[in-house]
């Protein structure tokens, strides 16, 4: 593996140094070789766009809109360079925090706050973007991968599972687990850590005395770590875990070393447990920046094209927004829809008790089915 520079005195792949120098690799300059000007462009206004939207949530939650966001600023490079290797027939299971990887598989805007506006248990169909809804359990969607994996060797087709998680899921059972089964069945999934240094108050080096790469290779796995606020490198680094599982060789892990430079969630401050001078330091790794002093060295970042990315990151937040504040509340016995498959007895008696009890609040203000 190519080595540039070092994170906690270890090495990862760098393709693009935080100035935006272009870093060359004989192993994975082959693999990104057909990634242009245009290319990178495209996946820069991915990250300017995809940041502008959780800027603008993070402000809807503040202002009352939303009940919680769990911001992604600082991971837009892991995110946006991962999901743009993906393919249609690929699947995505994530955590509760993968929006841009959400928005690359082409989830509307407004779906992907639904879920936190409170309106629905569910943002947006599956099967419609190849992408599972968040996952809040810690961990558990690595044994979600593995088993949907473990039916797409069973299916004989060439697509691949990939599953997003932080660097605090590596310490729950469950991601062992799944690893376990990952290797004994060669199933063709890709485990893709975000290591963004802080499971909320907990820093990656209380969890771990080495790096989180050195783990899977324990359980017959082969990782990669690499630069997770290099977009270019985190999408060589996909499109060889890709391969690999495309090719029946079994499952890769990736650790994308990155940097949480917001709070885990609105509802934390990160003051309370991060120096100030920790957060400095990653910024000037900003992943955005990076790509952007690269795309203007080689002329591919012009005034104008800018300013039309600007533009284009201020219109999907305004979209947001509207759609965000246009949402219906639902009526409260929806709850019981979707439950499960087929009618259920017992279902049914519960929405009919529900019912009688909200019919109680009749002439209050309630809209349900039960005082129509």
């Amino acid at each position: 593996m190519p080595v540039t520079e070092t994170s906690q005195s270890q090495e990862f792949l760098q393709l693009l140094d935080p100035s935006g120098a272009r870093v060359a690799s004989a192993e994975y300059d082959p693999v990104v070789a057909d990634v242009d000007g245009a290319a990178l462009l495209a996946l820069y206004e991915d990250m300017v766009v995809v940041r502008r939207l959780d800027t603008e949530a993070t402000a809807l939650q503040r202002q009352g809109e939303l009940a919680l966001w769990p911001p992604l600023l600082g991971q837009e490079a892991a995110q946006i360079g991962s999901g743009r290797a993906l393919r249609s027939d690929d699947f995505v299971f994530s955590s509760y925090r993968e929006h841009a990887v959400a928005y690359t598989r082409g989830v509307e805007v407004v779906d992907l706050v639904r879920v936190w506006r409170g309106v629905t248990a569910s943002g947006w169909d599956p099967y419609a973007v190849g992408m599972a809804t968040p996952q809040v359990i810690i961990g558990a969607q690595t044994l979600h991968a593995t088993g949907y994996a473990m039916g797409i060797r069973f299916d004989g087709t060439d697509s691949a599972a990939v599953v997003y998680f932080g660097d605090g899921a590596t310490s729950e059972g469950d991601v062992s687990e799944a690893m376990v089964f990952a290797a004994s069945f060669t199933v063709p999934v890709v485990f893709f850590c975000q290591n963004n240094q802080w499971a909320i108050s907990e820093p990656v080096t209380l969890q771990s005395g080495g790096t989180l790469a050195d783990r899977p290779p324990g359980f017959g796995i082969p990782s990669i770590r690499v630069d997770g606020n290099d977009v270019l490198a985190v999408h060589a680094a996909t499109r060889v875990a890709l391969a690999r599982a495309r090719a029946g060789e079994g499952p890769t892990f990736i650790e994308a070393v990155t940097y949480r430079m917001g709070p885990h969630t609105t509802a934390d401050d990160p003051t309370r447990y991060r120096d100030a001078a920790e957060l400095e330091s990653w910024r000037t790794r900003d992943p955005i920046s990076r790509l952007a002093e690269h795309l203007r060295s080689t002329g591919a970042l012009s005034d104008d094209e800018e300013e039309r990315i600007q533009a284009t990151a201020k219109a999907v937040a305004a979209e947001l927004r509207a759609g965000c504040l246009a949402l219906p509340d639902p009526d409260p016995l929806t709850m019981f829809d979707e439950v499960y498959a087929e009618p259920h007895p017992e279902l049914e008696r519960q929405r009919a008790e529900y019912a009688e009890y909200l019919a109680g609040f009749d002439g209050v203000g309630l809209t349900t089915e039960a005082s129509r």
